[in-house]
């Protein structure tokens, strides 16, 4: 009989923690290489650059690859015949690991998770609870799938049940578009088929643990149904012209990975879960020998790739700007920000709407000021600021018309689309919204050379921070006559996809 020790299981799943918030899946970096290879829109082909070189930068720094360290998602698969030296449950073994791995001084990650969620939403702390799915297996090991699943790819999913005749793929096809941009594309889409509500939702979350293979069906052809239904969704997925960031493009999914379940004879659940450009997760086994080996990759596994501005670039001293300059920046434009701009997200742009409506002064001044939607994670030695990348635009729609009209804003910037009435808003007021790049979190965070908190401390990572910045990347993604790139660039590569 086995017999697993506490020590090396919670050690174990630190390790794993830490591991995955800097390398990436050697699977992974390849798909993303011949993505950027194969790539022939210009703005989706910088995006992969950008990262590419990110995940080399963290690989090499032992820095998260996103600001988003996620919430941690533990598949537990336990041998009949094993039995544990621990005083602790399983569950309780994972959170410690996930407070250990959090709370390291030397990669600290961010804190995201928050109790009461239906109320106060009060930060843990430690990113715990763990998300844990236990199952007894036959054997005597254990086996652990553990990822760190960021909120803008898993805020994306999608459930639906549908009628036994009904079309799967033409329920994909018409339900990824509706996701926006906000998963960070190129990524997976994790699908689960029957069973019940439930089963398919843990189902499409399992299958995103395992490998990008999709390239070995494409070589030896489908063996199954199932493989078969992989292949036609990764063609016609990137078909929809998405790409890379929703700027439009021929990648949007490196793999489509599928589970499925027997189900009952009058139903067909379906679940999709994207996981994004971020994708992190590890696979490990103990049996009794200690704690699990996690052997790290080699930097020659990284493509050799750099990113340089091009031609069509606007370098901008933020401080000197005023809103009628924006008038002459359009949507695809790359522009270097250099000057002082300052961070919201969600919480704080809350507080700011209570203190407007409460006739208040605001405790910082926004006028003539861009505003960036991230909640960074922690500094350490030597740096300004913890990897910086941005949070999903779109959970801030409902604050940018207050915003643009009641606080002096100019501009703001995020990551993916804004949506409609947003677009309106940002026409209306004559400003401009920016877009950096999802899953660039680290490159990012080299152009942010001072940072501090000048308001609402005590929200955490969500604090308004003032951030200096010298030639932070961005692409205008909506100029101020109302043009949005993540509408223009997708209709532009669908249509040319069904030329080609």
């Amino acid at each position: 009989m086995t017999v697993i020790k506490k020590a090396d299981f919670i050690d174990s799943i630190e390790d794993a923690l830490q591991y995955i918030s800097y390398y990436h899946p050697k699977d992974f970096i390849d798909a993303m290489e011949k993505a950027y290879n194969t790539e022939q829109s210009t703005a989706a082909k910088d995006a992969i650059a950008q990262i590419l070189i990110n995940s080399r930068m963290s690989a090499q720094g032992h820095r998260p690859l996103c600001q988003d360290t996620g919430i941690v998602t533990c598949f537990v698969k336990i041998g009949m015949n094993v039995r544990w030296d621990s005083d602790l449950t399983v569950q309780q073994m994972v959170d410690e690991g996930v407070r250990r791995a959090y709370g390291n001084p030397d990669n600290p990650l961010r804190a995201s998770i928050v109790a009461d969620p239906a109320g106060s939403r009060i930060n843990t702390k430690d990113n715990t609870p763990a998300v844990v799915h236990i199952e007894l297996v036959a054997g005597d090991s254990v086996e652990v799938m553990i990822a760190a699943k960021g909120g803008g790819s898993e805020n994306k999913s999608k459930m639906v049940m549908l009628n036994p005749s009904d079309s799967i793929v033409d329920w994909v096809l018409k339900t990824v578009p509706t996701m926006g941009a906000g998963w960070c594309p190129p990524g997976m889409l994790g699908i689960g088929i029957g069973g019940t509500a439930e089963k398919a939702a843990v189902m499409a979350k399992e299958s995103l643990m395992g490998s990008v293979d999709i390239q070995d069906i494409i070589d030896n052809g489908p063996q199954s149904g199932e493989e078969e239904l992989r292949l036609e969704l990764f063609e016609k997925v990137n078909k929809l012209g998405i790409g890379a960031q929703g700027l439009g493009g021929l990648n949007t999914v490196l793999d489509i990975k599928i589970m499925s379940a027997p189900t009952h004879a009058a139903s067909k659940p379906v679940v999709m879960i994207p996981n994004c450009a971020a994708t992190r997760h590890i696979h490990f086994h103990l049996d009794g020998q200690g704690p699990a080996e996690l052997t790290p990759p080699k930097l020659e596994d990284w493509p050799e790739i750099t990113w340089e501005v091009g031609e069509n670039v606007r370098r901008v001293n933020v401080d000197q700007l005023v809103k009628e300059d924006l008038a002459s920046w359009r949507t695809g434009e790359t522009v270097l920000l250099s000057g002082t701009i300052l961070t919201g997200r969600d919480a704080a742009h809350k507080k700011i709407q209570e203190i407007l409506a409460a006739g208040e002064d605001l405790p910082v001044d926004f006028t003539g000021k861009f505003i960036y939607y991230v909640g960074p994670v922690d500094a350490i030695e030597g740096e300004a600021v913890g990897p910086a990348g941005p949070t999903t635009a779109t959970r801030m729609d409902k604050f940018t018309r207050m915003m643009l009209e009641e606080t002096g804003l100019i501009g703001t910037i995020g990551k993916a689309e804004r949506g409609p009435a947003t677009v309106q808003d940002i026409k209306n007021n004559k400003s401009v919204y920016l877009m950096a790049v999802g899953g660039a979190a680290y490159l990012v965070s080299k152009a942010i050379k001072k940072a501090r908190v000048v308001a609402f401390p005590e929200l955490g990572m969500e604090a308004i921070y003032e951030f200096e910045v010298e030639d932070m990347p961005v692409t205008v993604a909506v100029d101020s006559t109302g043009e949005s790139v993540h509408v223009t660039g997708p209709e532009t590569w669908r249509l040319k996809l069904q030329e080609l």
